[in-house]
């Protein structure tokens, strides 16, 4: 009785003492398993992979639904089955063979997913193309893949037909691949043979040379500064991002809905590649939407969902009903939520199990706030740090570099201070860098960073720590804004807007709006001599100009014209008084300019719309 009493009382006192423990020690086994599963992945012969896991899946469970699409449902085997036949057509007819690359450039559909696994059983990588981009941009993505051949949906041949001189230089094959479409006037077309392919299993040698390095997929991130760079996600990479749903307690019973586009990581990795680790069935639909999410979910039995912080906060913009807490959702799991946000989606939808997580496409590791501590994108635990290293050090925000001591090393920040994450990068934690692109890749690595020789892979992130160990996400530094759920590099934006013959200069920036997520895109720009700031043709002129050459998130939702851009002694552009200033009408004594999509051009921003954006009643 004695010993009852006493291990009760050691209970409530580390229960008291460390809250947490429990839940500490069990993410700690949790990643320590997974990490010796995939040590004995790596050493398997030939290399276990996610479609491996696929194929292991779809032998025990065949007839169990897997993809849910519109009014369509697909099992583990007719999945199988439709990825063998564009296996077969894609390695006879187009030429694809082990260690090539393929681009996509489709939107959410099964056929991606089934693209995706062909090319996976013949040893193929896949670049994941935005669907939004346009001209420059689309070809600077496409060539850095490496790819000879593009894989595109019908609806988005006028996208293809601006590129495809460049295409047809670079002796790149382009093929149409749809479920619907069966041929594309001047174009070719896969959709035939695919109907009418074997859809036998492929020979594994096919793919006998794929390693746990090789290149599983393309992921495009802005960065910091330039065009999008194509992340390099090897089949290590990818597993470890399949993990996320195991870590955020998904199950194989579960049902999860993708919204977001398979293009990204969110979409495909976590999502798509995550439900495979865990055998669980899938629903995937074109786009989010505000409206039908809770429709869907109740049609679908949906039990995970995903989400980018606009998701929620679009979710809670919604109107009320009495049916908001009729669903069967118990795990919502994603990035960007803010904690205001956070209570408000629990009030109103019910007690869903929040998973926020923080991590890069090209990054080397990754947080999972594993308790549902509001506002914290993680923790840090014991066991995990050991097996990956990492830190937060301090950081000149002015000078935009770390700061060093005296002996040339960097500085940890104490907690409660903010710091710059990088993570060590080791053989279990590598950066694979950025395809084709070694200059990129080579400043995302900090050297010497707590002792001589070692390397980090530099975030560009400043995160906090707290008292109780939670992290919590403070900015980014570069020259990068996040909105609408992307992140967009200023001087893609900069380079776009000065190709218009009456633009001088431009500097770019995100500012901040009351009630919105991330940062709107703005610009400071300087006219050509003689131009009129207030010419309406002009106004129409830019707006066209945008719209062409930038997709909507990346379009500068407000203009501001200047008789000149202050820079640096080293003719840097200074950022940080305009960003403060924003699109204040009471600061900015600038003439500034308001995207207008409905006019179809920018207008002078007038008092009433800046006081309707205040007050969210003009959406951005």
């Amino acid at each position: 009785m004695l010993l009852w009493l006493i291990l009760l009382v050691v209970f409530v006192v580390l229960r008291y003492r460390f809250p947490y423990l429990l839940k500490d020690i069990k993410y700690g086994v949790q990643t320590t398993l997974f990490g010796y599963q995939l040590a004995k992945y790596a050493k398997s012969k030939p290399y276990f992979t996610v479609l491996d896991r696929f194929l292991e899946k779809a032998s025990k469970q065949p007839n169990k639904t897997f993809i849910s699409y519109k009014d369509a449902t697909f099992s583990y085997r007719e999945t199988d089955r439709q990825s063998n036949r564009i296996a077969r057509v894609l390695r006879e007819h187009a030429g694809v063979r082990e260690g090539d690359t393929v681009a996509l450039l489709l939107g959410n559909e099964p056929v991606f997913l089934w693209t995706w696994l062909g090319l996976a059983k013949l040893g193929c990588s896949a670049a994941f193309l935005n669907y939004n981009l346009r001209s420059r941009s689309l070809l600077h993505c496409f060539s850095c893949s490496g790819a000879k051949v593009l894989l595109a949906a019908t609806e988005l041949k006028d996208a293809v037909e601006e590129v495809r001189p460049a295409l047809t230089e670079q002796e790149v094959e382009v093929y149409f691949l749809t479920e619907t479409c069966d041929a594309v006037v001047g174009m070719e077309t896969l959709s035939d043979r695919i109907r009418v392919a074997s859809e036998d299993p492929l020979p594994p040698d096919l793919r006998a040379h794929v390693t746990f390095s090789s290149p599983a997929v393309y992921i495009y991130t802005s960065g910091t500064t330039g065009l999008p760079k194509a992340a390099v996600v090897s089949h290590q990479r990818l597993w470890a991002m399949s993990n996320l749903q195991a870590l955020s307690g998904v199950g194989s019973d579960d049902v999860v809905y993708i919204n977001l586009p398979l293009y990204h990581t969110a979409g495909f990795a976590l999502g798509f590649t995550g439900a495979i680790e865990r055998g669980a069935s899938l629903v995937l639909r074109k786009k989010f939407s505000a409206s039908q999410f809770w429709d869907d979910c109740r049609k679908y039995n949906v039990t995970v969902m995903q989400y980018i912080g606009e998701t929620m906060r679009y979710l809670c913009n919604t109107p009320k009903s009495p049916i908001d807490q009729v669903h069967n959702v118990r795990i919502a799991f994603g990035n960007g939520l803010r904690a205001e946000v956070w209570s408000e989606f629990l009030h109103r939808f019910g007690q869903v199990e929040i998973r926020e997580f923080y991590g890069a496409t090209e990054g080397n590791m990754s947080f999972v706030n594993y308790v549902g501590k509001i506002g914290a994108i993680g923790r840090i635990n014991p066991l995990h740090k050991w097996r990956f290293p990492f830190a937060l050090i301090q950081y000149d925000l002015e000078k935009e570099e770390p700061i060093r001591n005296a002996e040339g090393f960097c500085i940890e920040s104490p907690k409660g201070e903010t710091g710059l994450l990088v993570s060590r990068i080791t053989q279990k934690t590598p950066f694979m860098g950025y395809a084709r692109d070694e200059q990129q890749s080579e400043r995302k690595r900090l050297r010497d960073v707590l002792e001589r020789g070692d390397v980090y892979f530099n975030s560009g992130d400043l995160l906090r720590v707290d008292c109780h160990n939670f992290l919590y996400f403070q900015d980014r530094v570069g020259d990068t804004f996040r909105w609408k759920g992307e992140n967009v590099a200023t001087n893609e934006v900069s380079d776009v807007l000065t190709m218009m013959l009456a633009i001088a200069e431009a500097n770019v920036y995100g500012v901040r709006v009351p009630g919105a997520e991330g940062r709107v895109g703005m610009a400071a720009v300087r006219l050509q001599e003689g131009e009129e700031c207030d010419s309406s043709a002009l106004h129409i002129a830019l707006y066209r100009h945008v719209c062409t050459y930038l997709p909507t998130y990346a379009r500068p939702r407000f203009i501001r014209i200047q008789g000149h851009l202050e820079v640096t002694g080293t003719f840097k552009q200074m950022k940080g008084r305009l960003v403060t200033e924003g699109f204040s009408l009471d600061t900015v004594q600038d003439p500034l300019l308001l995207l207008d999509e409905q006019e179809e051009r920018y207008s002078p921003l007038t008092r009433k719309a800046y006081d309707a954006i205040l007050q969210g009643s003009l959406k951005l």
